[in-house]
């Protein structure tokens, strides 16, 4: 991996040391062009005219996203952004009292709060899967779980948005298709930062965003769909003229593919945008991010616990490019300030974002630093020096 060059394409670490891709990652030059490109055409001839003019590189925007999870393109659906994604499939399946949705005490937070929603509107039953010993979900307890209560969706995030946890989703998976169990995947962290095989993973829904790790413009994302959700008609719960044909007073068709997922209203210049991100991803190599990515957040755990106060949150048995931590007596609010100051970006959260993990790990927050493979050695000697003289 040539890191020079793909700095050289990433105007933003010209001004800052950027380690936050776990919550906006820095846009290389062509997905910037992409973007730019577009949003020129649409003010010198027109919103829809750009969109008929630009309807080749659309398409092959949806290809690009395709061959990033392993899939066709009829099968991605674009959206605004990850929950939207997340939300258009969940609102195809219908609940009715008593039935039960299994999930993780790591899913993201507003998941959890829609989970929970679903239980007050529905009588929907909300199952969360104990942790293993190591960290992470204990799948003997999950196929137990699955087994016993035979639930109608099993949703777990991948990668959760608190810790550098990688859930086994192939395995659970596994265990979801031997059931004829629907199975959503949230992949907002994982997609851009590892390798993602949609059908590997067994999954009917896969929602993820643009701005993360795959490092795509924000306000954009989008949904995989799986054979088995089209074929047992779910659709959305509000479709709208993108999405289905009105073909008499009383009657609708939905779409034959993902686009049933689809509204009729997009930033066009973003799709564009995500499908140059995916693009630049697969050229660059999922497998060579990963194993850089993952090899600078290890290097950040190993050397933490140097910074008095410092201790690292991440547990499980494979963990991402996503490092948390907490500092005795600091507020992670203040951290990410203070480090702001010295042109270095982190993000914070809160026990209101993961409240489940934080109350077991005794914490009210934590540092996230996530950093990527255009940062280097020298980032992460910067933020560990910046850090000293803080808590100092």
């Amino acid at each position: 991996m040539d890191v020079e060059a793909l700095r050289r394409d990433t105007p933003g670490i010209q001004h800052r040391i950027h380690l936050n891709s776990a919550g906006s990652s820095l846009m290389p030059t062509p997905v910037i062009e992409a973007v730019e490109r577009h949003f020129r055409l649409e003010a010198h001839i027109g919103g829809y005219e750009a969109h008929d003019e630009a309807l080749a590189d659309i398409e092959q925007s949806y290809a690009d996203v395709a061959e990033l999870l392993g899939t066709s393109a009829d099968r991605v659906a674009m959206t605004e952004h990850a929950t939207q994604s997340f939300v258009a499939a969940i609102s195809a399946i219908r609940f009715e009292p008593g039935d039960v949705i299994v999930t993780t005490r790591h899913d993201y937070v507003s998941n959890q709060i829609q989970y929970l929603s679903l239980a007050d509107r529905f009588g929907v039953e909300v199952v969360r899967v104990p942790d293993a010993a190591e960290g992470g979900v204990d799948l003997h307890a999950m196929e137990e779980t699955i087994h016993r209560r035979r639930p109608k969706l099993v949703a777990v995030t991948q990668i959760p948005t608190n810790s550098g946890l990688v859930q086994d989703v192939d395995a659970i998976g596994t265990m979801c298709r031997g059931r004829d169990i629907l199975y959503l995947v949230d992949g907002c962290q994982s997609v851009g930062q590892m390798p993602v095989d949609v059908e590997r993973m067994g999954c009917d829904f896969f929602s993820a965003t643009s701005r993360k790790f795959l490092r795509g413009p924000r306000g954009a994302g989008f949904l995989y769909v799986s054979d088995r959700v089209l074929q047992r008609g779910l659709e959305p719960l509000f479709p709208d003229l993108r999405g289905a044909d009105w073909i008499d007073a009383d009657l609708y068709q939905p779409a034959p593919d993902a686009k049933r997922f689809e509204t009729w209203e997009f930033a066009w210049a973003l799709v564009l945008g995500t499908g140059a991100a995916a693009r630049y991803a697969t050229e660059v190599g999922l497998e060579r991010i990963q194993e850089r990515a993952r090899a600078l957040a290890e290097g950040l755990r190993d050397r933490l616990p140097e910074i008095p106060g410092a201790r690292v949150l991440d547990q499980g048995p494979v963990l991402g490019a996503t490092v948390t931590a907490s500092f005795d007596g600091r507020n992670p609010v203040d951290l990410v300030t203070a480090l702001r100051k010295r042109r270095i970006n982190t993000s914070s959260q809160t026990r209101i974002d993961a409240v489940i993990d934080y109350d077991a790990k005794g914490v009210d927050g934590a540092l996230r630093m996530s950093p990527h493979y255009f940062n280097t050695e020298a980032d992460l000697d910067a933020l560990l020096d910046g850090l000293r003289e803080i808590v100092s």
